[in-house]
């Protein structure tokens, strides 16, 4: 069966913001999990030292939103039905991780130099955001 709905730009725009946004995520988890500089460069000892002491599944949940988002991100833009599901367990793994971040560390205190709400901010906004705008292209046929 083949899709005759054809994508409007607004389609390859999210889907490209998407795809770089959790390829950017994968660089991020690569980076901490194999502790390359890049990863540390610009944070204090304490800073460090949090980091390596959260718990593997706080990680794991990490590695899963980054490669589930960019798996969706692939699937979305090759207009695969797929995408809304791995946009789903890409948010629920971030959103539980970020909670996590927020709530159950002192994580606003030891980075409160980085705007330690920001960035769990956007991620669970543009999590949404996925998620939503992958539906809305599901249910227009768009997403086969």
């Amino acid at each position: 069966m083949t899709n005759t709905n054809k994508p409007g730009v607004l389609f390859w725009i999210i889907g490209i913001v998407a795809l770089l946004w959790n390829a950017m995520g994968v660089l991020n988890y690569l980076a901490q999990a194999y502790d390359m500089e890049m990863a540390t460069e610009k944070l204090s000892a304490e800073q460090i030292a949090f980091m390596d002491a959260l718990p593997a599944w706080n990680t794991a949940l990490f590695a899963i939103a980054v490669f589930a988002g960019l798996a969706a991100a692939l699937a979305f833009l090759m207009r695969k039905k797929l995408a809304v599901m791995l946009f789903i367990v890409s948010f629920v793994a971030a959103a539980i991780s970020q909670v996590y971040w927020l709530f159950g560390t002192d994580a606003p205190e030891v980075f409160s130099d980085h705007q330690p709400y920001l960035m769990p901010a956007i991620i669970v906004i543009l999590g949404l955001v996925f998620i939503w705008y992958s539906k809305k292209q599901k249910d227009a046929g768009v997403l086969n």
